[in-house]
C-alpha cells in the first residue's frame, strides 16, 4: 500500500510539473485571457523604470518567445543575476503588439526552478 501511494504521489507531482513547463506560441495563443503558468529560461532583462521591468524568456529581444512585464514595485528580484535562471510565472496570458506576454505585479506570481 505504501509503495502504491508513493508511486501515485510521484506520478501526480510529475504530471503537474510537466503541465506547467511546456508551451509553444500556438498553445500560448490558444490560452489568451486565461491564467496559466509558464516556465522558461530568462534570456535578458530590461529595466525601464522602478515600476516597469521586462523579462525576455526563450531568447533575447527581439527574438524572445515570451515577455514577462513586471509592473509596480512589489516584486524585488536580483535583476543583475536573473539571466540564465529558470523561472515560472503565473498570470493572464496576453498579447502585446501581437507578442506573447504575461503581466506580473505580485511576488507570488514568480517562482524559481
Amino acid at each position: 500500500m505504501k509503495k502504491l501511494l508513493t508511486l501515485f504521489v510521484f506520478i501526480a507531482a510529475f504530471a503537474f510539473k510537466a503541465s506547467a513547463q511546456s508551451f509553444n506560441s500556438q498553445d500560448f495563443k490558444d490560452n489568451i485571457g486565461k491564467t496559466k503558468t509558464l516556465c522558461d529560461v530568462v534570456s535578458s532583462v530590461k529595466i525601464f523604470s522602478d515600476t516597469l521591468t521586462l523579462i525576455n524568456m526563450g531568447g533575447d529581444y527581439p527574438n524572445q518567445k515570451y515577455t514577462i512585464a513586471v509592473k509596480g514595485n512589489k516584486i524585488t528580484l536580483d535583476w543583475a543575476n536573473l539571466k540564465g535562471k529558470t523561472i515560472c510565472v503565473t498570470g493572464v496570458f496576453e498579447l502585446h503588439k501581437n507578442r506573447p506576454e504575461i503581466v506580473a505585479a505580485q511576488p507570488d506570481q514568480i517562482e524559481f526552478k
